[in-house]
């Protein structure tokens, strides 16, 4: 039990990181805006997928999981 409390103790962490640089703005900029994500407007009607954000959280998560496994 100690290691799920050790493991819910930096999920907490990071997700207060996290939080509180979105909250300041830090991540508003560039995150979500990145070339390759699509966007298409027509009219009064819009599209967002980002993609290319998507695979950066992906690839960040899976680096911090596997590293926190060991």
């Amino acid at each position: 039990m100690r290691e799920v409390g050790k493991l819910l103790a930096v999920f907490g962490g990071v997700i207060t990181i996290v939080g509180l640089a979105l909250w300041m703005g830090i991540g508003a900029g560039g995150l979500g805006r990145l070339p390759g994500d699509i966007r298409i407007e027509r009219g009064n009607s819009a599209f967002y997928f980002p993609i290319v954000t998507c695979l950066i959280i992906s690839i960040v998560l899976s680096l911090l999981l596997s590293f926190f496994r060991r």
